[in-house]
């Protein structure tokens, strides 16, 4: 730029001198206005020119010095707005990794909260499982409950018939009581040969019931049908097995003599033996008669056992079904392996341990049964090797 300028102002100059008139020589005194005002005028344009050139050199030092002073400005801006940026940037990152943790934290308390949530439910939800567990254990119990009104109510009849009380056979005399016996049998359990001789007619399906052990022992619950003699048959083999025929009751002289005192004694004890081992029976009788309604859980195993569902049953088919389900049931097995608490399992260990101590002492009472029975037949045996003293007769001694 600075050069452009020079070399128009020399252009300029050279122009003027050359277009100026050459002076006469002839006339040198003489003043040319003219020529001095071109003169003139060449000169203030060679001064403008200067001048415009020094202004121009002036501008364009001011304007690099401007330039390269704000070079390091802008760069100084540019480097800060850079940085600025950057930090920005960073800033902006954090920001995200403060929102993606909270959002993260958020979520994994609300999982954290629904977990927590539904471990309270369990815990404070019985499981189907326990549910029929707790009504399986009800029936039992009520089970027990009503053999125990059945095995005293069997007692009340077979204690007056054995101790042959008014309105037995045996208080008329032996031959009644042994003749009541008979026509019991005929009339239930009629055999082949007695209906051959014309004595009765037959019932293949019940002959000789009253005869055959598993008549009482055969079945966890006796069939409730009339036609079966389920409950008769078991009570008519117990009075077989344990007193068939009953002594006669001393009455009248008979009673009131020493001699009858004395045997009435006897017969006391016999009485109390007797009566012990009906007891015996009896609670085998009333444990398989049936007494409750089953629980839907208990049906359902009475159909996997290929057995026809019934709604009721004894004491000991609950309590047999209740042990047979947790040990094939499949839907039990299924139940515990579904469980999502283990508050489920301890429910089922706990019931089965109430239920390990409830069979302890039935068992107990059945001990003391047999204790007791033991204790008669050892004061049997005792009463059998003690023989009265034998009077010895005195000699007779001839005279000779």
């Amino acid at each position: 730029m600075r050069k452009t300028l020079l070399r128009t102002a020399a252009a300029t100059a050279l122009a003027c001198v050359l277009a100026a008139p050459r002076p006469a020589r002839a006339d040198w005194p003489t003043f040319d206005v003219i020529t001095h005002t071109l003169l003139q005028q060449a000169q203030n344009m060679i001064t403008a020119a200067v001048t415009n050139v020094e202004k121009a050199v002036t501008n364009i030092g001011t304007t690099i010095g401007n330039k390269i002073t704000n070079l390091g400005t802008d760069l100084s801006s540019v480097l800060s707005n850079g940085f600025t940026q950057q930090a920005n940037y960073a800033k902006a990152q954090v920001g995200a990794q403060q929102q993606i943790a909270d959002a993260s934290n958020t979520v994994n308390a609300t999982f954290q909260k629904s977990l927590r949530s539904a471990q309270i439910r369990d815990e404070q939800t019985l499981s189907p499982q326990a549910c029929a567990a707790l009504n399986g254990g009800q029936s039992v119990v009520v089970a027990a409950g009503q053999s125990w009104r059945v095995s005293q109510a069997i007692s009340l009849i077979t204690d007056r018939r054995g101790q042959a009380l008014p309105g037995t056979p045996a208080y008329i005399g032996e031959g009644q009581a042994a003749g009541a016996i008979t026509q019991l049998h005929l009339s239930r359990y009629c055999n082949e040969n007695e209906a051959q001789a014309g004595l009765c007619t037959l019932n293949a399906a019940r002959q000789n019931l009253d005869q055959t052990a598993s008549s009482l022992l055969g079945y966890s619950a006796y069939n409730p049908d009339p036609a079966a003699s389920g409950v008769d048959a078991a009570n008519d083999y117990a009075t077989t097995v344990i007193q068939p025929i009953v002594p006669a009751a001393a009455r009248a002289d008979a009673l009131t003599s020493v001699a009858g005192q004395n045997a009435e004694a006897r017969r006391r004890g016999y009485n109390a033996k007797l009566s012990l081992a009906r007891l015996v029976a009896n609670d085998v009788i009333a444990s398989r008669t049936n007494s409750v309604n089953l629980t839907d859980a208990e049906k359902a195993e009475m159909t996997a056992e290929g057995i026809t569902p019934t709604d009721q049953s004894s004491w000991l088919g609950a309590m047999q079904l209740e042990i047979n389900r947790r040990s094939s049931g499949v839907a039990w097995a299924a139940g515990l392996q579904a469980a999502t608490s283990s508050k489920t399992i301890e429910i089922e260990i706990a019931t089965e341990l109430a239920m390990s101590n409830y069979l302890a002492m039935a068992n107990y009472k059945l001990n003391q049964q047999i204790a007791m029975v033991n204790a008669a037949l050892l004061a049997t045996a005792a009463q059998a090797e003690l023989k009265p003293a034998a009077s010895m007769p005195s000699p007779n001694i001839a005279s000779q």
